[in-house]
Formats: C-alpha cells, sequence, structure tokens
C-alpha cells in the first residue's frame, strides 16, 4: 500500500525550524517558496492553480485533501501556481462523481511536489505567530545544511514583482464578441472565473499583458477597465500603477480585484505593506459599511493598503472592513466610477455575498453608456 513506501520527508523554515513528514506519491523532490496557509476545506484544485498563489508553498488546514479528486474544468488557469503543497491527510483514493483524475495524478501531470503527514495544526500556529517566511520542502533529509544555504538564496515575497510570471504574453479575448460591452482588462494574474463572471453579464472583454501602456488599452475603445488579482508585491509594479492612473482620468468605470485593488490604491498615492501571515481561506467576514451588511468571503493576499493614508485621502472613500483585523476590504473613489476590493467576488465560497459587486460595476458601465449617448 502506499502509505508503505512513502520517503521521509521535511519542511525547513527560513529561522531554522524544521517540521517532518512524508512525500506524497513515494516522489523524491525539493520545493521552495513562501510558507503560507488555506483555512479553506473545498476548493483545493482552484487554489493550486490561482495565479495570485504563484511561488508559494500552500499549507492547507483541512485534515483531509484530494478525498474528492480533480475534475478539469475546476481550474483558475492553464496549470498549478503553487510551489508545493504541505497537507496532513493525503487521500489517494476519490469519490466524486464528476471528478476526471485522482489528486495524485494532477499533482503528477503538474510536475508538482507535495509532502504529506505533516502537524500542519502546529505548523499554522507557528506560522501565525511568526509570520510567513521562505521554506522548502524536500525528501533530501540527510542535508540539511544545503537546504538551509539554497534556502538563504530565495528571495523574499516583499519586493518580488511576480506578475510577469503569470500575465499572458500576448492579448486575447474573452467571450461573446457580440456582447452588448467591451471590457479592456489588464491582467496581472487573472483568474478565469474573473471573465466568466465579466462575460456572463453580457460583455466581450480583451485582457492585455501586465505592462500594457493605457494608449494600447484605450485603442480598443472599451466601455469600461478592470484590474486583476495577481501576487506578489505591488509596488513594483510601476507601469500597471501608471495605467491605472491613466484610466482613472477617462472617468470610464474601472473595477480592481486583489491585487488590482492595491494597483488602484497605488494609483492614489496610497502605500502597501506586507501582513504579517495574509488572508487565505474561504471563511472572512467582511462590513460593507455603505449598507451595513456582513458579507463571508473568500480571500487570497500577503499584501494590504495602509489605513491611515487611505482615511486622510480626500479622493477615496473606506467601503469595506475585514472584521478580524480591521484592514482595508474595499475602496471607492469620490466623484468616478472607480472601486476595489480586496477579496474575491468571483469565488462564492458557498454564500454568494459578494456577487453584488459585478452588478455594481455593470451598473455603472450601464449609466456611462446612457449618458454618451445622451451627448
Amino acid at each position: 500500500m502506499k502509505y508503505q513506501t512513502k520517503k521521509k520527508a521535511l519542511l525547513l523554515l527560513a529561522d531554522g525550524t524544521i517540521f517532518y513528514g512524508k512525500s506524497v506519491g513515494n516522489k523524491e523532490g525539493t520545493a521552495f517558496g513562501e510558507v503560507c496557509f488555506n483555512t479553506g476545506m473545498t476548493g483545493y484544485q482552484e487554489i493550486f492553480t490561482d495565479p495570485s498563489y504563484f511561488g508559494q508553498l500552500m499549507v492547507t488546514t483541512n485534515a483531509h485533501i484530494g478525498n474528492y479528486g480533480t475534475n478539469s474544468d475546476e481550474v483558475e488557469s492553464d496549470s498549478t501556481k503553487i510551489s508545493g503543497l504541505i497537507c496532513k491527510n493525503f487521500s489517494y483514493e476519490y469519490s466524486r462523481p464528476i471528478a476526471d483524475a485522482s489528486l495524485e495524478e494532477f499533482l503528477n501531470h503538474n510536475q508538482l511536489f507535495a509532502i504529506s503527514d505533516v502537524d500542519t495544526r502546529a505548523l499554522v500556529n507557528y506560522i501565525r505567530d511568526n509570520g510567513a517566511m521562505n521554506a522548502v520542502i524536500s525528501t533530501d533529509v540527510d542535508n540539511i545544511e544545503q537546504l538551509k544555504q539554497k534556502l538563504e538564496e530565495v528571495p523574499s515575497m516583499e519586493g518580488l514583482e511576480l506578475a510577469s510570471k503569470v500575465s499572458t504574453k500576448e492579448p486575447y479575448f474573452f467571450g461573446d464578441e457580440n456582447a452588448t460591452y467591451k471590457i479592456a482588462a489588464l491582467d496581472i494574474g487573472v483568474k478565469k472565473n474573473i471573465l466568466r463572471n465579466l462575460a456572463k453579464r453580457n460583455a466581450y472583454i480583451k485582457v492585455f499583458p501586465y505592462n500594457t501602456n493605457f494608449e494600447e488599452m484605450s485603442a480598443w475603445n472599451p466601455d469600461a477597465y478592470f484590474i486583476s488579482n495577481g501576487p506578489g508585491d505591488p509596488e513594483p509594479l510601476t507601469e500597471a500603477i501608471t495605467t491605472a492612473k491613466e484610466i482613472i482620468k477617462t472617468n470610464k468605470p474601472l473595477f480592481g480585484i486583489c491585487l488590482g485593488h492595491q494597483i488602484i490604491a497605488l494609483a492614489n498615492g496610497v502605500s502597501t505593506y506586507k501582513m504579517h501571515n495574509g488572508h487565505r481561506g474561504i471563511n472572512h467576514p467582511i462590513l460593507n459599511l455603505l449598507t451595513g451588511k456582513g458579507e463571508i468571503t473568500s480571500q487570497n493576499h500577503g499584501f494590504a493598503i495602509n489605513r491611515e493614508e487611505t482615511e486622510s485621502n480626500t479622493d477615496l472613500e473606506i467601503t469595506h472592513v475585514h472584521l478580524n483585523d480591521n484592514t482595508v476590504a474595499g475602496i471607492r473613489m469620490k466623484g468616478k466610477d472607480v472601486f476595489s476590493v480586496q477579496y474575491h467576488p468571483e469565488a462564492s465560497p458557498g454564500p454568494h455575498d459578494a456577487d453584488y459587486l459585478f452588478d455594481d460595476f455593470f451598473k455603472l458601465i450601464e449609466k456611462t453608456a446612457r449618458q454618451t449617448a445622451e451627448v
């Protein structure tokens, strides 16, 4: 049986702390990245293929991973984006009728190294106390000093530009070309389900590479603009920030999600910072300050925007806050059809609490279209 042949493996953190486990599928391997954890009980395939997770070693806090297999339709990009997987119990068998492969087959196909049998409860508690940091997972358990040396060479996520690693290389179209509205999307790590949510609301989307300038995007004459989610530190994305500033000047609707939210904040002079361990999961509580209603949301970000600077910015209004730590979860510009959120309304983690954000975006598009027609 598989559990009899598992190879010894370890997780080595940048501060020297070690957690032991076993390799999944009796594989030998080594993978580096920033270790982080996601508290969701489902959605592991979407997590593994989400471009926002590029370069990270994912710890899944749910005790069982792989028990419902994988489905080729449940991906957020064309490949896995995490650097490696760390879990407690790995299920080699699955029992979901619509699954078309096991998680082991999925990992093998994508050449992703994973370890199991790790005390993930202790590991997550350690990350909560000490913060997210670089780490390595490996079956090379007898060469810890060499692993430490290689780990020291891995760059910190702070200051790291990663959008170029996951963005499209060439513009492409998504949706029905006969749709009523045209949306120009800046891809700094976009999830497929975001594009699906835009397209099903009668939009035709042209997706542009991360470093596209405003002139190229505006030449398509879109009705609105969108800036996507994505990985890494937002501050090095100077081209995207400049493009956002130019979009804002047009007075056309602009919507940003996660990294896009941070880019819009930076375009307004609000700084960002690396969080202690970030927000990653599917049950994060958000308060909508405009309606007074709570929302259960899916989140994945390791950076946030400065709340004090946002509150003192006369062009911005805070619209949403995270109820766990009072960080800014949404903003809008005063006198502009520009808004953004620090969570994923397309994810719908059971509740569909945040779906309305896409509807709000299209209300702004329709309003602008009516005003243009009246002129």
